[in-house]
């Protein structure tokens, strides 16, 4: 007989893979109980168990009359997003910058043509959405267009740190935008530097703009 332990850890690890890999987004309601039992293959109670420990962990909260939502993407996110909640800009600003000129710098070397390309297509839709006076877009394709670089890099230590930073680099790029500190070309040379494979410069770009906006 399989212990019903076993049966949770295993429910929780199909959730929390779900997830993680953005199937159940951010925002998004997960299914109902009913749902996830046929779903998981296990009972009600299995479900509901499995559920809580993700309640427990960040990752989903429980909403009155509405269902349950995923808050977080991951437990290290949701347990630093307790922590740096009330964090300054500047404070953000410079772990920022800690990660990304080395994140510009890696992915200037190991971009491949397809991230190239993706780089490409960010910076148009940031530049789109800035045109558009849309500020949530202008948030969300500027994150993205940050996550590329990131990703880029080639390096999963540093993209699962900055993965796990997103909801303060996201507030902190808000903050830019609604103080009018970012322009609609603000990335382009770093965009370019990248594409081009020009390590120096990528960095330098970075550093450059993060430094700016410490008034440094």
């Amino acid at each position: 007989m399989v212990r019903r332990t076993g049966l949770i850890d295993t429910a929780v690890d199909e959730l929390r893979g779900r997830i993680e890999s953005e199937q159940w987004p951010v925002g998004a309601r997960i299914p109902p109980e009913p749902a996830l039992v046929d779903l998981l293959g296990v009972g009600r109670n299995t479900v509901r168990e499995a559920v809580q420990s993700l309640v427990h962990a960040g990752l989903l909260e429980r909403r009155q009359g509405s269902g349950t939502f995923v808050v977080s993407r991951y437990e290290l996110a949701a347990s630093m997003g307790r922590q740096i909640g009330d964090a300054r800009q500047r404070d953000v600003v410079e772990v920022r910058r800690a990660l990304e000129v080395e994140a510009a710098r890696l992915a200037a070397r190991r971009r491949t043509p397809a991230d190239a390309d993706g780089l490409r297509l960010r910076r148009d839709e940031r530049a789109a959405a800035y045109h558009a006076g849309d500020l949530e877009a202008m948030v969300a394709t500027d994150l993205d267009l940050h996550r590329a670089i990131v990703r880029a890099a080639a390096n999963p230590v540093l993209v699962t740190l900055y993965e796990n930073l997103l909801d303060a680099i996201g507030e902190n790029i808000r903050f830019n935008f609604v103080t009018d500190t970012h322009g609609h070309d603000a990335h382009d040379a770093l965009v370019e530097a990248v594409v081009a494979g020009d390590d120096g410069r990528a960095a330098d770009e970075t550093t450059r703009y993060l430094s700016a906006l410490l008034g440094e």
